[in-house]
């Protein structure tokens, strides 16, 4: 039997308090979300003056990076290339820029996302907040 590292409530705590700083540090209103190897949301933050909808779509952006084991821009990207069809890829909502897979020891074990501001500007929040249990 095979055995994985897996993320702690500590670990989620930890990610989402490093991922708002750095969204406090550069005045940005955003959600935050963390979810496990399956998708499943282990955590989310809405910061101050988030739009409501960012606590919809960042929980999407990290089932997405959770489930295909790489960044939600990758989704993003192929569909702006003109595969249109990849739209209707199963259980996958959050095809945008700003979710980020937690790699640990080669594996998934959960991703991060953010959404709120720029999608760039998401994805370097999820990289902070992974920086916090990586590092």
């Amino acid at each position: 039997m095979k055995t994985k590292p897996v993320l702690s409530a500590e670990d989620v705590k930890a990610i989402l308090a490093a991922a708002e700083k750095h969204a406090v540090e550069n005045q940005w209103a955003v959600s935050i979300a963390v979810v496990d190897d399956g998708g499943h949301l282990l955590g989310l933050l809405r910061l101050d003056n988030a739009a409501p909808i960012t606590a919809h779509m960042a929980p999407a952006k990290a089932n997405a990076a959770a489930l295909g084991r790489r960044e939600s821009k990758v989704y993003e990207d192929i569909i702006n290339q003109g595969r249109m069809s990849f739209l209707t890829a199963p259980v996958l909502e959050g095809l945008l820029e700003g979710g980020v897979p937690i790699i640990v020891d080669g594996q998934v074990v959960g991703a991060v996302a953010a959404a709120g501001v720029k999608s760039s500007d998401d994805a370097a929040i999820a990289r902070a907040g992974i920086a916090a249990v990586t590092a």
